[in-house]
């Protein structure tokens, strides 16, 4: 697909890849032949992102408001958990775990439980962005675009946070959007450098995809889950936000991956 605006969040969802379209307030959702669909309509226009409770409604965090909205049945969109409360300084990416648990980062991570209670449980980083949970739940990896590393926390029971490490130091590399495969690896997507790279733990570089523009996410879906997804589109800068929006040079990219998709989201 070409024409959107910033393309993030990227998920492979009930046979389609489903993503957010900022600066529109659209949550599309394309096929592999590129036919789309609107599925909701958000109060804000950037930041949101995406994912779902384990009985297939649809989250959206709304960043500049602090909330955590759902859809319901008949479309409309309610609060599911208010974050303002932990910290103003807004909200950015989601993901949920095999267990329901849901993380949320922007003024740390905040730790929605199944049965509604709200709890910060890591602070401190340099420019949260992307997060994965492992296929067992065990570790979440976070991207710190400024700090150019993806970092990890062991995953409690009951989904508290712990042993804080360098998953991988990235170099020059900007980590943005994250997804894990079933090799253990990570892709990132890079805005700056243009390129959406495969890492193994401790940074070895195993694939990179170049591109003519920046990579802002990117996820692993497909009928085998070996299709890497990346959405990518000009950046010129925060100043410039508006300016870049209106161009629309979005695109949603894919190519062959070497291994599936794994983890969550």
């Amino acid at each position: 697909m070409t024409g959107l605006a910033f393309g993030e969040s990227p998920r492979w969802h009930e046979n389609r890849l489903w993503f957010c379209n900022w600066g529109t307030q659209e949550i599309v959702a394309a096929d592999l032949d590129g036919a789309s669909e609107v599925m909701a309509r958000v109060p804000t226009t950037i930041p949101y992102c995406i994912d779902w409770l384990h009985d297939g409604r649809l989250l959206v965090v709304s960043g500049q408001e602090g909330l955590l909205l759902r859809q319901e049945a008949d479309g409309s969109l309610v609060t599911h958990a208010n974050l303002a409360n932990i910290s103003p300084a807004g909200w950015n990416e989601i993901v949920v775990d095999g267990r329901g648990n849901i993380y949320v980062n922007g003024g740390g991570i905040a730790l929605i439980k199944p049965d509604g209670s709200v709890r910060q449980v890591a602070e401190g980083f340099a420019f949260p962005n992307g997060m994965a949970v492992t296929p067992d739940n065990s570790t979440l990896i976070i991207a710190e675009s400024h700090g150019k590393k993806l970092t990890a926390f062991d995953i409690a029971k009951d989904g508290g946070l712990s042993n804080r490490r360098v998953w991988a130091d990235l170099g020059a590399g900007v980590p943005d959007g994250i997804c894990i495969d079933a090799e253990g690896a990570v892709w990132y997507a890079d805005v700056p450098n243009k390129n959406c790279v495969r890492v193994r733990e401790g940074g070895e570089v195993l694939q990179t995809v170049q591109l003519d523009r920046g990579c802002f996410s990117c996820a692993l879906g497909g009928p085998e889950k070996k299709t890497l997804f990346i959405v990518a589109a000009e950046w010129r800068g925060f100043e410039k936000m508006a300016e870049a929006l209106a161009a629309r040079t979005g695109q949603l990219l894919a190519v062959d991956a070497p291994a599936q998709g794994a983890g969550w989201p």
